[in-house]
């Protein structure tokens, strides 16, 4: 038997708290669940700091990875001999959804936005590299690890394979939203998952979904919007991010300047400088991060060694309502003031945007456009989501975007009373009220 069909002699199963149980039977998928390179995914979280925010937020992207694959294979067995569906796609749909996260690095967004790096390039050179994941799934094809790239890439010439885990309603996205709540503790993530899944239906380039399905699809729209806004773009954990950045920057900082560190930061020197090998990226997980985070907080550099004693012990910088674009000389005054101050405001006084468009349809021409949600109505007919939907159409196109000013509030109400920056400071933070 070709390794491609090779089955395991008994199913397998990974007890899953958000889908109960997770099968494999395929032997190429129960031989990449055991690679290096996704086990790597258990050191990994899905939420990054969000830990700091919601204690329970502990899950990984190896739990994440593993519910994407049981949705694509739910929906792949209720596709089975319905027109336009090819089943010779079947494993490159599983290999892909199992593998779409699994270039993420430590504290995924954070750290890429530091040393300029892509996660979706990193998955591509893991799954064409000479790693353990590219070896198996050369077994099934020569050719079957650059389909499995393409796939995740959004370049396969086969869309509705893509519309499974990349477009508004994709298998990532489903287990994404239940997974974080479940671990969060928090209700928005919920919606009626197995209907979804019933009344998806595969066409030729996407999924489409019955318009009997309309309002499990509306709850899954409205749970993902609460989600942004109540847990991943949540303050706290943003404050943790601010932090979590400026360690970085300022470890990069120093290294650029020749400083002399007590622990030569081994792992990050490639990423200091610009030039990191496959190698390097996968050897680097949170244990790592946070090994050297709780070493640099002896640092005799007082920037570096406070940053990480607030982000081990959850000091955090707290904040403000603060809008940039409209509050342009208060920002320039405080950015004066802190520095008089003794407080560097390159590391203590930080901007943070964060913004969602929770739905859109499609608008041609437009930077990164949106394949919309399209329901099958009984006369076969397809129609765009926000058009059926008023509650999908109220919040469709519109994007929402939240700033705020990060500061030490310790740092500051420590400044001497007499010092002459400190009212002023106080004033245009709005903390002289509270008193």
């Amino acid at each position: 038997m070709a390794y491609k069909d090779e089955q395991l002699n008994e199913e397998k199963v990974f007890k899953d708290p958000v889908h109960r149980y997770v099968h494999v039977k395929d032997r190429v998928i129960w031989d990449l669940i055991s690679a290096a390179e996704f086990q790597r995914l258990r050191r990994i979280k899905q939420l990054g700091t969000s830990y700091l925010t919601f204690h329970g937020a502990e899950h990984s992207r190896f739990n994440h990875s593993l519910g994407v694959y049981e949705i694509v294979r739910r929906i792949l067995f209720n596709f089975e001999g319905r027109e336009h569906w090819n089943k010779e796609q079947r494993l490159l749909c599983l290999c892909a959804a199992l593998l779409h996260d699994l270039g993420h690095g430590p504290f995924s967004h954070s750290f890429e936005k530091v040393f300029k790096l892509d996660h979706e390039e990193f998955t591509r050179k893991i799954i064409l590299g000479n790693t353990e994941v590219n070896h198996i799934l050369q077994r099934v094809d020569k050719g079957f690890p650059q389909k499995v790239a393409d796939v995740i890439n959004k370049t396969y010439e086969d869309k509705l394979v893509i519309s499974l885990i990349s477009s508004q309603i994709d298998a990532d996205r489903m287990d994404y939203l239940q997974r974080d709540a479940y671990f969060t503790g928090v209700s928005y993530g919920h919606f009626d998952m197995e209907r979804i899944l019933r009344v998806m239906r595969p066409l030729e380039d996407q999924v489409v979904i019955k318009s009997s399905g309309m309002h499990a699809v509306e709850d899954y729209i409205m749970s993902r919007y609460q989600m942004y806004w109540q847990v991943y773009f949540h303050p706290v954990s943003r404050s943790a991010e601010v932090i979590l950045s400026k360690i970085l920057h300022r470890a990069k900082d120093l290294y650029q300047q020749d400083y002399t560190f007590s622990l030569k930061p081994t792992h990050f020197l490639s990423f200091f400088t610009g030039d990191v090998s496959l190698e390097d990226y996968l050897r680097l997980d949170e244990s790592i991060v946070l090994y050297y985070f709780q070493m640099w907080a002896d640092e005799a550099d007082p920037i570096l060694s406070d940053l990480c004693v607030r982000f081990t012990n959850r000091k955090l910088f707290k904040y403000i309502e603060f809008n940039p674009n409209l509050q342009m000389e208060e920002w320039m005054e405080l950015y004066s003031l802190f520095e008089k101050a003794g407080m560097d405001p390159e590391y203590y006084l930080v901007v943070d945007s964060s913004s969602d468009l929770p739905y859109d349809f499609y608008r041609p021409g437009e930077e990164g456009e949106r394949l919309p949600i399209h329901l099958l109505m009984p006369n076969q007919e397809l129609k765009e989501l926000s058009r059926q939907s008023d509650i999908v159409e109220s919040i469709s196109g519109k994007k929402r975007t939240d700033h705020k000013l990060y500061f030490p509030m310790d740092f500051v109400e420590a400044l001497p009373d007499d010092e002459p920056e400190k009212a002023r400071i106080e004033t245009l933070l709005g903390l002289s009220q509270e008193k």
